[in-house]
């Protein structure tokens, strides 16, 4: 052993007791792994740095951007309620179901594109029940790297050992060869994560994750703290009205009823006698329809058909239905809609520098320059009554405002004279182009297709995606660069190096050889056993491609030297090369859940580690009868 390689296994120690001490992010660790290999001279700072120009790293990168494209568009939403269906409501039976679809996605496409399209569908899952992530996001990898087992396309070994087999003038694997096998431990590694797995997951909120529902209020909610609900009424402008085509200021509705226009909208192609809600209320469909809102300010004319949210006393109302032949639009417990997929509501706070203290919202011109209306004023805690429009504003008063949505997340970036304290959960759903959703399904396809079919390489593939995904506004430019996990992306262009230090060195010819002499004379189950669990423990550093790559012409030789038939032991290397469960590095799957699931270290390990022992077992009791020795 050279100096050299013995400075490689060293660092390579260190690294690995560092990820399992969780003592330092696991990023950190994989620059730390990078630096170590540079300056003792073992890398060029080229070879070094070149895992940020890998392949596998952009495309982990722009896999994220395309899932935040499918998340923001309600695609992933829509995938999800068929799991979610046949799962019920059981927490288990949607475990199993996402693994089942997930596993049999992976036989047929890449197993990291298999998780680049589910990952946004079993996190909306994950928050629309309610379940922490981290519990569905570690079988998801792990559905994936067993559903590749399932055919020859499933992932790279099985390819690469069919192909030597055919080098060497055997039989190739067929296209279902694998699938006996891959069924045997789909089944296996499903039932250990039913009944054992779960428990070993942690259950933490993701970083930088959705907050949970019960965390967020809701629209309503919201509206019944300001109780503005018996006080907000929907009106119709019918044609020839005395309203028709009068601006608000003319139509003086303040001083004549006391009554204030919230918004006007244009009369929906679709309305009965009852006023849809949005969100919808239980019983009650939602009428498809996106009528155009618009905020009520002074210079606006009212339209023939036209809609108005307006705020006011009832008995202000009845007069002005009486007096101006509008119709008041009945509902079943005679409130108007507080939000739509337009408008919405938000709680506003003003801030001790505010130059809107000591002034009335009318004198601040507050509707006009910020486009939105004040439906509700608390002070203390306590709802202030009569016309808002001339309450001196004070410092810490919070105020109930409602507008278009985008305005409201507008207001948002004010911090001088007011702060959003509360928008409501449905804001952040109405501000997705929803609308865009057939445009990232056929980029998904797409995506899928040509990687399928091998038509440009993979990378090009994810990154032509990403770019669509922007360029189509199904994710816009800054919630693009939000929604790649630069922990992921660092961690795996930290720790490629370690695999060309090992090559370029001789640490991993040292490993393999030595491997060589030991199990020569081993009988033929302790020498599938023994390549089973090298192969299994490389993958979780260095790529499992890269693997079987090294490994498969040994396991031949070895093999056919010591009168034994190859190919269980080619499909022993095939099988062990992905169960890469056990690092969040050993399969870019994995390292694709780790920041969305808010993972560390040891939860990869203690999931990881016993089902590779389980999938041993199962190797030794089947390969051998399917593939005799």
């Amino acid at each position: 052993m050279t100096f050299e390689i013995a400075l490689v296994y060293g660092i390579l120690l260190v690294t690995i007791l560092l990820f399992v001490s969780e003592r330092m992010r696991l990023d950190v660790v994989a620059v730390l792994s990078l630096l170590a290999l540079t300056l003792t001279g073992v890398l060029s700072p080229e070879e070094a740095l070149a895992g940020f120009s890998d392949p596998v790293v952009l495309m982990i990168a722009g896999l994220f951007v395309v899932g935040d494209g499918l998340f923001q568009t309600g695609v992933a939403r829509a995938m999800g309620r068929l799991p979610s269906k046949l799962a019920g409501d059981s927490e288990v039976g949607l475990l199993v179901v996402i693994m089942i679809m997930v596993a049999l996605l992976s036989g047929f496409m890449s197993s990291t594109g298999t998780v680049a399209v589910m990952l946004p569908v079993v996190m909306g899952i994950a928050w629309d029940r309610g379940i922490s992530p981290s519990k569905l996001l570690i079988p998801l990898s792990v559905a994936s790297l067993m559903g590749g087992m399932l055919t020859l396309i499933g992932t790279a070994p099985n390819i690469v050992v069919s192909n030597h087999l055919e080098a060497m003038g055997r039989e190739p694997f067929g296209f279902f060869t694998f699938t006996p096998v891959g069924g045997a431990v789909a089944v296996l590694g499903i039932t250990f994560m039913a009944l054992v797995g779960r428990h070993l997951l942690p259950d933490r909120p993701a970083p930088g994750a959705k907050v949970d529902p019960g965390d967020r209020v809701s629209v309503r909610e919201l509206a019944d703290t300001y109780d503005i609900l018996p006080n907000l009424f929907q009106v119709r402008i019918p044609a020839g009205s005395p309203l028709t085509g009068r601006t608000l200021a003319e139509a003086r509705l303040s001083e004549l009823y006391g009554l204030t226009v919230v918004d006007l909208r244009e009369a929906p192609e679709e309305e009965g006698e009852g006023t849809t809600h949005w969100p919808p209320r239980p019983g009650r469909p939602r009428k498809r329809r996106r009528p155009r809102s618009r905020p009520a300010l002074a210079g606006e004319r009212i339209g023939d058909g036209e809609i108005l949210t307006v705020q006011g006393p009832p008995d202000g109302m009845a007069r002005l239905v009486a007096e101006q032949g509008v119709a008041l639009l009945d509902d079943a417990e005679g409130e108007a809609d507080v939000a739509s997929l337009e408008t919405g509501i938000a709680e506003v706070l003003l801030t001790p520098r505010s130059r809107m203290l000591g002034h009335t919202l009318k004198e601040v011109r507050f509707r006009d320059r910020y486009r939105v209306s004040v439906v509700g004023i608390k002070r203390l805690g306590t709802l202030i009554d009569g016309d808002l429009r001339e309450v001196e504003l004070r410092f810490g008063d919070t105020l109930l405002v409602k507008g278009p949505w985008r305005q409201i997340r507008i207001l948002g970036r004010e911090s001088r004279d007011f702060v959003v304290a509360l928008a409501p959960e449905e804001m952040d759903d109405a501000l997705r182009p929803h609308h865009r959703a057939p445009i990232a399904v056929g980029v998904m396809g797409a995506m899928m297709l040509v990687m399928s079919f091998g038509i440009v390489p993979a990378v090009t593939a994810v990154l032509l995606a990403a770019v669509a995904m922007v360029l189509t506004r199904c994710v816009s430019v800054e919630d693009a660069y939000r929604s790649i996990n630069w922990e992921s992306v660092v961690l795996i262009a930290g720790i490629l190096p370690m695999a060309t230090a090992l090559e370029i060195t001789g640490g991993m010819a040292l490993i393999v050889s030595a491997l060589g002499s030991v199990l020569a004379e081993a009988g033929p189950l302790l020498l599938l056993g023994a390549l089973f669990l090298l192969t299994s423990a490389l993958s979780q550093v260095i790529s499992n491609t890269a693997t079987t790559v090294l490994l498969a012409p040994i396991a031949y030789q070895l093999a056919v030297g010591s009168g034994y038939a190859p190919e269980p032991f080619m499909m022993g290397i095939a099988v062990a090369a992905s169960t890469a469960f056990a690092t969040p590095v050993a399969s870019p799957v994995n390292t694709l859940v780790l920041g969305p699931g808010g993972y560390q270290f040891g939860d990869f390990f203690k999931v990881g580690v016993a089902l590779q022992v389980l999938i041993l077992i199962l190797t030794l009791a089947v390969v051998p009868l399917l593939f005799p020795f």
